[in-house]
């Protein structure tokens, strides 16, 4: 006993004296560190009263003072920024549903302004602004070198007033211009239909409306199509989806899901880190699901996509997802402004991060860009009457089968059309319903 006294004692004595040891350079280098961080505010001070002295113009000392802010938000991240009382009112606006712009998603990629996407029936979407566009110029001004904040101010106007846009677009020699007419912009976040015996719901955004769009869209659809046992399953089309508000993404997820984690963030700090959960509940009650996505799907569609895509809950097909996966925190300040601030990562639920990576869809399924010099030869190729059995002199008439079943054959073959028309409007679309089909075989052969 008297040995551990002593083994215990000089543990404490030695862990005093390397206490002693370390403290002194550790309070010199924090000490050091405060020194130079007031060093470089008295430095931003002598440039400030500069500025306000002998810059060629009278500035607002409002203005510089948001601007550096501003500034040193940007630095971080293309996400983080500042917003100005005007701005945060705006953003609160948006997730709302309804607001006065263009309907496009951009971000910064190396000093270009490009966008992650066009909403769905907005102007920009109906101009033929497409995703992965990069805008140049804004009424014939050169953006270049601006940052995002001051290139989107150039992009606001008036709602009927007009802008020329100036896009580079890949697999195009030279840029071009696009004439837009500012709207207001009223976003339907889920638009909800029938093809065929499956549902689809198109998620364009994640705002406040989300979720009780899909839960009252799918009911709707499943009851048009007579009930559950006509649905064969559900196509989930988040493509040019640039995301929205992390709850919303959450509720989507848990509506397909009935347990395991959902997504989880992670800080700086590992105290601040946060897991959800599925609750029980299945609002498909276990139907198939094919998830749609593309490059313009960011942010929270991809948390769906991956945590459906973990769960074994869907197949995602399309394209690889835009690759966002940061959260920001929107703080309040004072001034009525905000501050945008990156504050964590998220991860799906087998713990892949998916920031500048995106989520890989399980099948790759392009889609294909129209060729219009190829359209007079499909149109031709249409336009040739087909030949079958039955059109040949003297042909064998099929007696054997019923009124009924003859009814049952035609309705299969007009289904069998219209996909294949389908197939010329929305080439992924169309894949997503065959996939389907397959899936709603398989279960159905096992009695599921």
């Amino acid at each position: 006993m008297k040995k551990f006294m002593l083994a215990a004692f000089l543990g404490t004595a030695a862990g005093v004296l390397v206490t002693t040891q370390v403290t002194g350079p550790l309070l010199a280098q924090e000490s050091e560190k405060t020194s130079n961080v007031y060093e470089q505010l008295d430095l931003f001070g002598d440039i400030f009263e500069r500025i306000r002295a002998q810059y060629v113009e009278e500035v607002e000392d409002s203005e510089l003072i948001e601007a550096a802010i501003n500034g040193m938000l940007t630095s971080l991240d293309p996400h983080s920024s500042y917003l100005s009382a005007s701005d945060f009112e705006d953003m609160r606006t948006q997730t709302s549903g309804e607001f006065g712009g263009l309907g496009i998603e951009v971000t910064q990629e190396e000093g270009y302004v490009k966008v992650v996407t066009p909403m769905d029936d907005t102007p920009a979407d109906k101009a033929g602004m497409e995703a992965g566009d990069f805008i140049t110029a804004v009424d014939g001004e050169s953006i270049l070198g601006l940052n995002l904040e001051q290139a989107v101010e150039l992009m606001r106007g008036p709602v009927g007033s007009e802008i020329i846009l100036t896009v580079v677009r890949e697999g195009t020699d030279e840029p071009f211009d696009v004439s837009i007419i500012r709207d207001t912009i009223k976003l339907t976040a889920v638009r909800a239909r029938t093809e065929g015996d499956s549902v689809v719901l198109r998620v364009s955004t994640f705002n406040r409306q989300t979720y009780p769009n899909l839960e009252t869209g799918l009911k709707k659809q499943i009851e048009e199509l007579g009930g559950e046992d006509n649905v064969n399953g559900i196509v989930l089309d988040l493509r040019n989806n640039p995301g929205g508000l992390l709850n919303q993404a959450i509720a989507v997820s848990d509506a397909f899901l009935d347990q395991g984690e959902i997504v989880s963030t992670r800080g700086r700090n590992p105290r601040d880190s946060e897991r959800y959960n599925a609750t029980d509940g299945d609002l498909s009650n276990g139907k198939p699901i094919v998830v749609l996505i593309n490059g313009g799907s960011a942010s929270a569609s991809e948390i769906v996509a991956g945590a459906l895509q973990d769960h074994g809950r869907a197949v995602v097909i399309g394209e690889k997802s835009f690759g966002k996966g940061s959260v920001q925190t929107v703080v309040p300040v004072r001034g009525d402004g905000a501050m945008r601030l990156t504050t964590s990562r998220y991860y799906t639920p087998s713990g892949r991060s998916i920031q500048a990576l995106g989520v890989a869809p399980d099948i790759i399924v392009v889609q294909p860009r129209r060729d219009p010099n190829a359209e007079a030869t499909e149109e031709e190729e249409n336009d040739r009457p087909s030949r079958s059995e039955a059109d040949l002199r003297g042909s064998l008439s099929n007696d054997d089968v019923s009124e009924a079943e003859r009814e049952i054959i035609e309705a299969e073959q007009e289904k069998a059309e219209k996909a294949a028309e389908l197939r010329e409007e929305d080439y992924q679309l169309a894949y997503a319903l065959d996939i389907l089909k397959g899936l709603s075989a398989i279960a159905n052969a096992n009695g599921e």
